[in-house]
């Protein structure tokens, strides 16, 4: 019997964690675009109010469906028990904790790219210097380095979970999955080839 580990989506959504720093150096660029017109507070409140709030918002009320991928989601009843149980994990009270540990950790990285921004702002100078325009795509960036933490570390809470914790869990209804979790993109019968699936569970079971 194969792992609940050798699932391919857990693997492609925790391999997201190496776009971080690509949304992160994009965030400090546009920070660095123009003279700050606002006080500090209200420049970074707004940045993160971007780039925390409506991930955080989704991962503590209906937290994403992980089973989706670059706009597309496996149908919620294509899923096999396997993958119903792995959705009870992710939505727990020990991942709405981790969602909010990221996001305090989030905004500690925010501060320490503001603090630094200065001291790559020739790097925009070729830029139009729009403070107003700069600070909303910095809120972007900081949306899409979020959505590659947030989602990857829900994901990692199922990896870390034991092989008798996950043989206990009862598979949710399609109808709880449905009501539950928030599901993006256009659903389709099937994401990861089959060849591809193989290729995961040899790796993960040798």
């Amino acid at each position: 019997m194969h792992s609940f580990r050798s699932e391919p989506i857990l693997w492609i959504h925790v391999a997201g964690l190496a776009t971080l720093p690509v949304f992160l150096v994009l965030c400090l660029f546009f920070l660095s675009v123009g003279e700050p017109f606002l006080p500090v507070w209200m420049e970074l409140f707004l940045v993160a109010a971007i780039g925390i709030l409506p991930l955080l918002w989704m991962q503590l009320r209906r937290p994403f469906y992980i089973f989706a991928l670059l706009g597309i989601a496996l149908k919620p009843e294509n899923l096999t028990e396997r993958q119903r149980k792995i959705l009870c994990l992710i939505n727990t009270k020990v991942n709405r904790i981790l969602a909010l540990v990221a996001a305090v950790l989030s905004v500690w990285v925010l501060w320490q790219l503001y603090q630094i921004a200065p001291l790559v702002a020739n790097s925009a100078k070729f830029l139009p210097q729009w403070r107003s325009v700069a600070l909303l795509f910095a809120g972007l960036a900081f949306l899409g380095s979020n959505l590659f933490l947030q989602i990857p570390v829900s994901v990692m809470r199922v990896l870390v979970t034991n092989d008798t914790e996950f043989a206990g869990i009862e598979p949710l209804s399609l109808e709880k999955i449905k009501q539950d979790f928030t599901i993006l993109g256009v659903r389709v019968n099937q994401i990861v080839p089959r060849l591809l699936e193989s290729l995961f569970r040899i790796n993960t079971d040798s």
